[in-house]
């Protein structure tokens, strides 16, 4: 089999076993088993349909049997874990992509070791190193340390993403783990990576069991990484988790956890807030940072902080002046207001630096930002100086991802040494001491390691891995995904909190994802939670969607709740408008020009509803009433000129039309006045003024598509039909 029809037949077996026809499953997973040779496979499989065989003929015989229903889904789940294994197994023998490569290669015993093994490599470091910096001058020794810790790193890394089921006794190694007393945070980090990546592969309880243990742990950058893995996995697997009855027990535990509910809710935000990226990232690349770079000039004659305090105060006040007209300030804002939100303002700046050597290895995406890294010592020293301290800085700030530090250092790295120091010693200055000494003791530190802000960094170093590796187009791209935690029976509990809904309805609706804002309107709709404003933006959905029918009931279930909001009123107006209901619509209007009299918009709808009706004569009231309050109303001028022209003034529409000719007129314009000219027997202009008609539409098909949509109204007032050819053959 080639490896589209091995994951044909493995999807086709999904769809039974999600349908539960579990017999159709095992009789179509057994025919997949036969292109392998895996007889351990074969066994379990034939095992589970023994056990259901005998189930289903207890069953028939009328044998009541209190545990059947759990041992039914203890079968499913059996089954389903055999067909994962034998489409891995079976793609390892066709496929040439880059994880299947490295399951082949990672089968090998003399190219792994064992987690124990890896574990004592990984908790010797510590004490190597500290060896180490007492002989700063033993290079070789150092290369060696190193080399030996991060060789362990990746076969830990690379042994566990291809490791698809644990056994026991990789269980107690695992747990050995997360136990380590000596085991450094960051390689705890990256196992935990590794874990979340094969559980994205393929599903195991085990694993999952292990990260709800992980998610206890004390320290936040731990904890956080298990959750965001666990709520990635709830995703991708929400069909299977409920065949595990002692996770889904495990899992609703956590709910009595202030703690959890609060973090898997911002979790949740987090993960929405991702589907912007892509949208923030063209902002910055096309509008932000084009704009920044455009007006840094203006930065370059600002007066800096002189030492003689006599200047102070001595700043051009046009500095000022021409900063906020550049639109620069503003610009900034924006970038500020973006980040504080917590969305991921720097994709864009670093997605084009991530081509360095470092990130050819896909353990190191997830390897927590560390000064101990063998790329950094060969740049930096071992022991940065104070020309370099911004690397400190480094390891505590919380608005970069550990990916994009890794990329800034390499980055500076590239500098010539010379002027790396002079712009080192200009970062490290006396405000950028300060700056670190707030970021380390006041604490920064600890608000980078807040669980909000671990849990943001790292989903950011996951959308990096997915959005940028060299792989990606290999791997599922689960940021592409509709991730709609709160539907999930799992997290119905925690999430389906109408307070929670909302936020998640707001954000998406703040986004403009009407869809998926509207989906989670509907269910505090449905649940009896909704209040006027849950009505309103509702209806806004359903209006984007151009489903006027029901955008009026969520309107007028909103208006009902808040009588008489100005909003809702013009919102329903809008709407029966579209409907091309005028009489409805004019009527609402009317609602809000009761409320805003003076509103220039509303009475100009009024006015078109009342045209739309050929109620000419109430609509030119409205029009001219616009007239009075503003001047040089080119709108107004236009609703005059046609309204006196459908009611036969034409002397007055054509007073108007030369008004609106003089001022930008557009095709339809000169249309409108060749009409009005017809009329008054102008044949002259006529032929003018469709000719310019013509000539602003760029085609005759346009001219006579619009020509052809008045044909009705001329021939009303009295054109002759077959006048009309002649005239259009003069143009």
């Amino acid at each position: 089999m080639n490896e589209q029809a091995i994951k044909e037949q493995y999807n086709s077996i999904v769809s039974l076993l999600e349908q539960k026809r579990l017999k159709e499953a095992q009789t179509q997973l057994e025919a997949f088993l036969w292109n392998g040779g895996d007889w351990t496979l074969r066994n379990r499989l034939e095992e589970a349909r023994t056990s259901y065989q005998y189930m289903l003929q207890y069953m028939r015989q009328g044998i009541d049997d209190p545990e059947r229903q759990k041992l039914y889904i203890r079968l499913l789940a059996e089954t389903w874990e055999v067909a994962d294994q034998v489409q891995l197994s079976l793609l390892e023998g066709v496929s040439t992509h880059y994880y299947i490569g490295l399951r082949r290669n990672y089968k090998h015993p003399v190219l792994i070791s064992n987690l124990g093994t890896l574990l004592k490599k990984l908790e010797a470091f510590p004490d190597e190193m500290a060896i180490c910096r007492l002989t700063p001058n033993d290079q070789q020794s150092l290369d060696k340390v190193l080399n030996r810790h991060e060789n362990a790193q990746k076969d830990l890394f690379l042994t566990t993403w291809c490791n698809s089921v644990w056994t026991a006794e990789e269980v107690t190694e695992a747990h050995d783990i997360l136990t380590s007393e000596v085991l450094d945070v960051n390689d705890l980090c990256l196992f935990i990576s590794a874990v979340n990546l094969s559980l994205m592969e393929c599903f195991d309880s085990r694993k999952l069991s292990w990260l709800m243990d992980v998610y206890t742990h004390a320290d936040s950058r731990v904890s956080q990484r298990a959750l965001v893995g666990i709520v990635l996995i709830m995703h991708i697997y929400s069909n299977r988790i409920l065949l595990y009855p002692d996770l889904a027990a495990r899992l609703s535990l956590l709910n009595e956890n202030p703690d959890y509910t609060k973090q898997l809710n911002n979790i949740y935000i987090q993960l929405l807030r991702s589907k912007d990226t892509d949208k923030i990232d063209k902002k910055m690349r096309e509008e932000i940072i084009p704009g920044v770079i455009k007006n840094a000039n203006i930065m370059r004659n600002m007066k800096l902080d002189f030492d003689d305090s006599s200047e102070d105060n001595d700043r051009n006040p046009d500095w000022e002046k021409a900063l906020e007209n550049s639109g620069l300030e503003e610009k900034i804002r924006e970038i500020s207001d973006l980040q504080m939100e917590g969305a991921d303002v720097y994709m864009s700046t670093f997605s084009m630096l991530k081509g360095f050597p470092f990130f050819h290895q896909c353990n190191n995406w997830f390897l927590p930002f560390t000064l101990q890294h063998s790329s950094l010592i060969r740049q930096y020293g071992l022991n940065p100086t104070q020309e370099n301290s911004f690397l400190n800085l480094m390891q505590v700030t919380g608005f970069l991802c550990d990916s994009d530090k890794y990329s800034l250092c390499f980055t500076l790295g590239q500098i010539p040494e010379k002027n790396r120091g002079m712009m080192m010693q200009q970062m490290v200055s006396q405000e950028m001491s300060a700056f670190m000494e707030q970021e380390m003791e006041s604490g920064k530190q600890q608000h980078a390691r807040r669980p909000d802000m671990v849990s943001q960094q790292y989903i950011h170093d996951l959308y990096r891995f997915f959005k940028l590796n060299q792989y990606k187009n290999e791997m599922r791209d689960i940021f592409k995904e509709d991730i709609a935690l709160h539907r999930l029976p799992i997290f119905k509990e925690v999430l389906c909190d109408p307070s929670f809904l909302k936020e998640v309805a707001d954000f998406r609706f703040q986004k403009e994802h009407y869809t998926e804002a509207l989906d989670t309107y509907r269910m505090l709709i449905d649940n009896n939670q909704a209040n006027a404003d849950t009505f309103q933006k509702a209806g806004y959905c359903l209006q984007k969607e151009k489903r006027y029918t029901e955008a009026i009931d969520a309107y007028r279930r909103a208006d009902i709740l808040n009588p008489d909001h100005v909003w809702t009123l013009r919102h329903l107006a809008t709407c029966y408008r579209l409907k091309r209901d005028f009489v409805t619509a004019l009527e609402y209007y009317r609602k809000v020009a009761d409320i805003q009299p003076n509103n220039k918009n509303i009475l100009f709808l009024i006015g078109s509803c009342l045209t739309e009706q050929e109620l000419y004569a109430e609509a030119l009231q409205y029009f001219f009433r616009l007239d009075f309050m503003e001047e040089d109303n080119i709108k107004a001028w236009r609703a005059i000129g046609w309204c006196s022209f459908a009611s036969g003034k034409y002397e007055q529409a054509m007073r108007y039309y030369d008004k609106v000719l003089a001022h930008h007129p557009l095709a339809a314009d000169y249309l409108n006045a060749g009409h009005v000219a017809w009329k008054m027997g102008n044949m002259d202009k006529v032929a003018e003024y469709y000719g310019r008609s013509m000539m602003e539409c760029g085609s005759k098909d346009k001219f006579l598509e619009m020509f052809n949509e008045d044909k009705p109204l001329l021939l009303n007032l009295g054109i002759a039909e077959e006048d009309i050819p002649l005239i259009l053959d003069m143009v």
